[in-house]
């Protein structure tokens, strides 16, 4: 009986331990939280509890956005205890965690890996939006994606939590690639995805628009929030800040 006791209680601390890590998934400019599914699936099937954010980017601005979304995934991993936070991000969701945390302390925060963020900013968005279908289509916080110094991508600064930042070079839309400095996503150059203060920078033959469905970049990201550190070649390093959590108990 002892020993069946001892065994049910090592188990239950195990399943514990397993659940006890949260990842917050933000998505992209004009995308809902159903872009971010299959990387849900695999997060959950590698033991993390998944907060996956739907909110409304085409609405608000990215300072009401950040406020909105990252602070929602925030309140999710605390109902469930589970802590560490990491959060993973597509394209914008990068830039409102940027937002967020400028005026936010979140000592969970453990690891972030944004996908195609516009952390210099898009020129895109420099060319485009005195257009009236571009703010049609993107809303205000589209509108505030440029790369001149009064935009919100310049404003933030460098970034001061883990960071892994992966960059596409694949691009379906050529017309837009134009717009952009070689090489790029089709959105989001590859200069533009890096910011000063990350942790680690890989590119990946992917677009912009598809790069969260993409295996690599799903085992890049998995790689990333269990090492701090991605595993490809031309991984880029440097000097950053790092979370100080101990490293996982288990693999995934």
């Amino acid at each position: 009986m002892k020993q069946s006791l001892i065994a049910l209680a090592l188990i239950t601390f195990s399943c514990h331990a397993v659940a006890s890590e949260c990842v917050i998934l933000l998505h992209g400019l004009g995308r809902t939280s159903a872009s971010m599914n299959e990387l849900a699936q695999e997060l959950a099937e590698n033991n993390y509890v998944v907060a996956n954010i739907d909110y409304p980017s085409r609405e608000k601005k990215i300072e009401e956005l950040a406020e909105m979304a990252v602070q929602q995934g925030v309140d999710k991993c605390r109902e469930e205890s589970a802590t560490p936070v990491n959060i993973v991000t597509h394209s914008l969701g990068g830039i409102l965690v940027r937002q967020y945390l400028k005026g936010h302390e979140l000592p969970e925060l453990r690891r972030v890996v944004m996908l195609g963020p516009p952390n210099g900013g898009s020129e895109v968005v420099d060319e485009l939006r005195d257009v009236s279908i571009f703010s049609i289509i993107n809303g205000p916080a589209g509108s505030q994606l440029g790369t001149s110094a009064g935009d919100i991508p310049a404003k933030l600064g460098p970034v001061d939590f883990e960071l892994g930042v992966i960059a596409g070079t694949e691009s379906v839309n050529p017309l837009l690639s134009i717009l952009l400095p070689d090489p790029d996503d089709g959105k989001v150059s590859v200069e533009s995805a890096k910011i000063e203060g990350m942790c680690g920078f890989i590119t990946l033959p992917v677009t912009h628009t598809f790069m969260m469905n993409n295996d690599e970049v799903i085992r890049q990201v998995l790689y990333f929030l269990d090492k701090g550190l991605f595993d490809a070649e031309g991984t880029i390093t440097g000097p950053c800040k790092r979370s100080g959590f101990e490293p996982r108990t288990f693999s995934g």
